[in-house]
């Protein structure tokens, strides 16, 4: 598509409505051929639903905002959250990793096979 920089403003405005006219007249044929109306364009007038957010959700982000800037400016926060506990970290067992390998070999095994044939 070509740049449209240095297209003037009676070009532009000229491409606005034929591109209205197709959209108009696109409407129009699939009203034919479906007998259906068609289903509106969404407009830019149409206003966006908002997500609605808990008090414990608010109140929560304002905590962890009020502490972010306790930590910037070097003071205390007034009301700090308590940070979570730290979950120890898992480990695999011998056995478990034993057979994860196990499954891994005859993955491949069964890959090799396949590749001979």
């Amino acid at each position: 598509m070509n740049s449209i920089i240095g297209l003037t403003p009676k070009v532009l405005r000229k491409a606005a409505d034929l591109q209205e006219r197709i959209e108009s007249l696109q409407a129009e044929l699939s009203q034919l051929l479906v007998g259906a109306p068609p289903a509106p364009a969404q407009s830019a007038e149409e206003p966006r639903k908002k997500g609605k957010m808990s008090a414990a959700g608010k109140a929560a982000i304002r905590a962890a905002q009020k502490a972010r800037w306790a930590k910037v400016k070097g003071t205390a926060p007034a009301a700090s959250v308590a940070p979570s506990p730290k979950k120890k970290k898992r480990k695999l067992s011998a056995q478990g990793i034993a057979n994860i390998r196990a499954g891994v070999e005859k993955r491949m095994a069964a890959k090799a096979a396949m590749a001979k044939r």
